[in-house]
């Protein structure tokens, strides 16, 4: 099974299809990725250097910072210098008539279609990381996992363990304290630059949304 992998960042998505059992995985993206663990392709997402056809399920990750609420308070008005690429990509994918997969932040929830949301406790991780889904030309065949309680570090920002928040259980917040625990906190341990810590979807995430496809696939393909 082959994936395409667009806006691929360091690899956590494609990560997550290979634990699931895709076989073949492409990246693509506009900047270099020296550590991505599969095959990497420097081009623009939106205009591929390869043919989408010949993949059975595209991933994309369009850039977030139009849909981050800290990006939009911080910037105002301003925050139109962010290009929202959910349509424009949704609109490539649509044509090729293969089924993809959409991710994106929980603040763009209105830019896409019946997404799925989910987060690191429901997979045990000891990070919050809430992203949306949304799926293309398929349909996810089990419901996300069960929540669960777990006790969560902020992978964003700096990296110095500073306080965020204190919660009305008594429970904090922290921000992550390292690379390597911000490695360990989302199961990238092959990534070693915090910019790509920080941009990281758990491969949790999409092992869960391949198995589903794959198992649709076993079904109706």
């Amino acid at each position: 099974m082959r994936l395409l992998d667009l806006f691929c960042g360091a690899g956590g998505a494609a990560m997550g299809y290979w634990q699931a059992g895709f076989t073949e995985i492409v990246g693509v993206g506009i900047v270099p990725q020296p550590n991505y663990p599969f095959e990497f392709i420097q081009g623009d997402a939106l205009a591929p250097p390869v043919r989408l056809e010949d993949f059975d399920l595209i991933h994309a990750s369009p850039p977030c910072q139009a849909h981050v609420a800290l990006s939009v308070n911080r910037w105002g008005k301003e925050s139109a210098r962010w290009p929202d690429l959910i349509a424009p990509t949704r609109k490539l994918l649509e044509a090729s008539g293969v089924p993809f997969v959409i991710e994106n932040v929980t603040g763009a929830r209105s830019a896409l279609r019946d997404p799925m949301l989910l987060t690191g406790a429901m997979f045990g991780l000891p990070v919050h990381r809430p992203r949306l889904f949304e799926l293309g030309g398929w349909f996810a065949m089990s419901p996300p996992p069960a929540r669960q309680k777990v006790g969560a570090v902020a992978v964003y920002g700096r990296p110095d363990g500073r306080l965020l928040a204190r919660r009305k259980d008594g429970s904090e917040l922290k921000a992550w304290s390292s690379v390597e625990e911000g490695r360990e906190a989302l199961g990238v341990p092959w990534m070693t630059d915090e910019l790509e810590i920080r941009e990281a979807i758990p491969p949790a995430y999409t092992r869960f949304i391949g198995e589903q496809f794959l198992d649709q696939w076993a079904v109706t393909g």
